[in-house]
């Protein structure tokens, strides 16, 4: 009988040991898709990031290139429209996935443009007006995907 007590204790020892093992490896196995999920986030947060600058710089190149008259249908009107909508895609997208703290300077930035764009110049320099919400737009986004 010892034995057979001693081989029931054994499977029950073998038991729980295989439990606790398969509990720890599922715990990790958690950890490691919620890390994933994280850096997965992060990487989609910083491509959305990337693709809001590459709209504001073209927007901003269209702010150059505009021209004192223009009429809708033109050259630079064709070119100007999309890269607008562009914009404002990326600013929701922005919006969308991206930190709260960085919803306010990114609408700024790209409300920014928009008049840069559309409405007729006072004669100031382009770039000292959209310096400073280029330059918070981008201090806060640094700060968001660190």
């Amino acid at each position: 009988m010892i034995s057979i007590a001693g081989v029931a204790v054994g499977g029950v020892l073998t038991y729980l040991t295989q439990r606790t093992t398969q509990r720890a490896a599922d715990r990790a196995d958690g950890q490691r898709r919620a890390a994933a999920r994280v850096e997965e986030r992060r990487a989609e947060q910083i491509r959305t990031v990337l693709e809001f600058i590459r709209c504001a710089l073209e927007a901003e190149g269209v702010a150059h290139a505009r021209p004192p008259r223009w009429e809708v249908g033109d050259d630079w009107y064709a070119t100007a429209r999309p890269a607008m909508d562009g914009l404002r895609i990326a600013e929701k997208s922005i919006e969308l996935l991206c930190a709260p703290d960085l919803h306010s300077p990114t609408t700024a930035y790209a409300h920014a443009l928009n008049q840069a764009v559309w409405q007729e110049r006072d004669g100031g320099n382009l770039v000292e007006r959209l310096e400073p919400f280029k330059a918070e737009f981008l201090a806060l986004a640094r700060r968001s995907l660190t």
